[in-house]
This record gives C-alpha cells, sequence and structure tokens, in this order.
C-alpha cells in the first residue's frame, strides 16, 4: 500500500476541513442556520451548522486529488451516494425534515451502493440475507452517529478514532481503498475537531449534514473491509468492535425509549450514554474522553479478532454481549433511581 499517496490524503482532507470549517462557519451565520438552544440541548448560546460541508469537501476533494484511478468506479459510488445523503442533511439542518424521509433517503443511498456492487457479502447467507443486512447496517450506522452527534467533539472524534483503526486494519491487509478512504476521513474529522472541541465550547456543529456523511462513510468502510488470512464467520465482527461506542449508544438509546413507550426514532432526549456519564459526575469533556477511550478499546479488539481463531473469537463475543447487557440493564436501573 502506497504509504505516501495516504499521506497525501491525509494531509490535504486535514487542511481542508480545518481552514473550510471557518468559511462555512460564516456561511452559516448568514444563511442563518444555526442550532438555537433549547431545554433538550446542551448549549446556551446560538452555534453555526454545516461544519459537515467542510468535513465533506476535505474527504471528497483529497480523494478526488490523490486516489488511484483504478479505484475510481468503487469510489464514485461510494461519494454518490454520500453527496445524497450530505444534500439532505443539510436540507434537515435548514428545515427539520420528518426522521421518516431522513431513513428514506438513507435507503436510497444504501441502494445506490447494492447497484454498484458495494454490498454485504457473507457466504453462509443468502443473497436476498446480504442484502438485508447491508441496508440494516448503512442506515443503522448512518443514524447511529446522527443520534451521537450531542456533545462538542464527540461524534467526530468517535469517527476520527474508527478511521484511525480502519486505516490500520486496512493497511494490515493491503486494502487501498478502504485505507484511502479512512485516511480522508481520518484527516477531515482531525481538521474540523480543532474547531468543534475547544477548551471553552464549540464555534461549529457539523449538523446533520456532517453527522450523515460521516455515519455513511464509516458504514461503507465496514462493508469493504476484507481479510484474506481469516474466515467471514470470524471477521463478520471486525467492523462492529470499531464502530462499538456508537452501536453500543444507539443500543442503549432504543431500549430505553421502548421502555418507556416513546418512539425511539423520533423521541429526543439526554438519555444518551454521554449525557448519562455526565450525571454521574464526569465533566463534559471527560465524558467525550471516556467514549474516545472506548472506541479506542473496540478498535484493539477488532485487530485482535481479525487474526483469531473461530473458538477465541466466539467466546470473545459471547463475554462482550453479556458486558453489553450487563451495561445497558445497570445504565437503566441507575436511571429510573435518579429520575
Amino acid at each position: 500500500m502506497p504509504t505516501g499517496n495516504l499521506l497525501l490524503i491525509f494531509g490535504t482532507a486535514l487542511l481542508l476541513a480545518f481552514t473550510g470549517t471557518p468559511v462555512m462557519q460564516r456561511v452559516a451565520v448568514r444563511l442563518g442556520m444555526v442550532d438555537r438552544p433549547s431545554a433538550r440541548k446542551l448549549h446556551a448560546t446560538p452555534i453555526p451548522l454545516l461544519g459537515g460541508i467542510a468535513i465533506y469537501a476535505g474527504v471528497l476533494l483529497s480523494l478526488l486529488a490523490w486516489g488511484e484511478r483504478r479505484f475510481i468506479v468503487e469510489t464514485a459510488a461510494v461519494l454518490v451516494g454520500a453527496t445524497w445523503i450530505v444534500l439532505w442533511g443539510a436540507w434537515d439542518d435548514r428545515s427539520n425534515l420528518h426522521a421518516y424521509a431522513k431513513m428514506a433517503a438513507q435507503l436510497a443511498a444504501a441502494m445506490m451502493l447494492i447497484m454498484a456492487g458495494i454490498q454485504v457479502q457473507l457466504p453462509f447467507l443468502p443473497a436476498w440475507g446480504d442484502v438485508a443486512i447491508t441496508l440494516l447496517w448503512i442506515v443503522g450506522i448512518t443514524n447511529a452517529f446522527n443520534l451521537l452527534d450531542n456533545m462538542d467533539g464527540l461524534a467526530s472524534g468517535v469517527a476520527a478514532v474508527a478511521a484511525a483503526y480502519f486505516l490500520l486494519l486496512a493497511a494490515l491487509s493491503g486494502q487501498y481503498l478502504v485505507g484511502a478512504m479512512a485516511a480522508a476521513t481520518l484527516g477531515a474529522c482531525i481538521g474540523f475537531l480543532r474547531h468543534n472541541f475547544r477548551l471553552s465550547s464549540a464555534s461549529i456543529f457539523m449538523g446533520d449534514a456532517g453527522s450523515l456523511f460521516l455515519g455513511f462513510v464509516l458504514a461503507v468502510l465496514g462493508i469493504k473491509l476484507r481479510f484474506p488470512t481469516n474466515v467471514p464467520w470470524v471477521t463478520w465482527m471486525v467492523p462492529p468492535l470499531v464502530l462499538i461506542v456508537p452501536i453500543f449508544d444507539t443500543t442503549l438509546v432504543f431500549i430505553s425509549r421502548l421502555r418507556r413507550g416513546k418512539n425511539p426514532l423520533t423521541t429526543p432526549g439526554k438519555d444518551h450514554l454521554s449525557h448519562r456519564l455526565v450525571r454521574m459526575g464526569w465533566t463534559r469533556r471527560e465524558a467525550v474522553l471516556l467514549l474516545y477511550l472506548l472506541g479506542c478499546a473496540g478498535g484493539g479488539l477488532s485487530i485482535y479478532v481479525s487474526v483469531s481463531s473461530r473458538t477465541t473469537a466466539y467466546v470473545l463475543a459471547g463475554i462482550l454481549a453479556l458486558l453489553t447487557i450487563g451495561a445497558i440493564l445497570w445504565l437503566e436501573r441507575r436511571e429510573s433511581m435518579t429520575t
């Protein structure tokens, strides 16, 4: 894998996102696209949106500038779907679209990928099963990052951690396309983080355009990642481990809201893992950093699983499943006792 090329992609994406974010901040203010304070939000003053456009531009332009032409068809398919997602996200930032309208747009983007040949391919599933899992994965991860974007630096930082591990896994297995897209995503997230995760408070939010875009791209990376030295019965676990933070947070929120008789897709609230950590006494910055650490732990486990035997991988999966169930039950019980 050409390391120099990946460094160019990473550096270009970082520079474009870093310099483009203040530009989009001014554009958002001029267009009136700001996130205003409310009872369910943490900021006390209006914050410009559209930071996600800078992230998108950083990824798009760096791949167009330095990506290898032999992967142009697959890269174009991903970028077309991502552009579609960004447009709907920006529309939502402007007009607050219904959740089901956004989900329909995500399903359409997932279908674009499937028609381009980008989908889950598991030998133990029938063809229709691969399509169903692809749709569920794309829509699920895209929405998971949308839900995770609830605290300064959280979604972009967790996305950066996940992209870093996807980049490492791609390098270990010699997969240039995944490596290039991961390098671009990592660079763009770091460039944006400088403006979104400051000592005082964020100067700009990524908005739905950014969170939906990051979720979509990272979901695609999980689908494209391959492990020629191991079997699919084991390696299917790797992408969920890399994305353990958004998956756990979304699962927690869905269970919590369903338990309270609420629609988890349309009911906002401060029931995310980050909010619960703050109520336990952590500062917002500490809560975000702790979730970065959890993402790193999941990424580390993903590397271990990628070279593990089937027995070892499934024992680990069983332990993680029990820990996840226990954590959700404990968090829900604690929440019930404090409300």
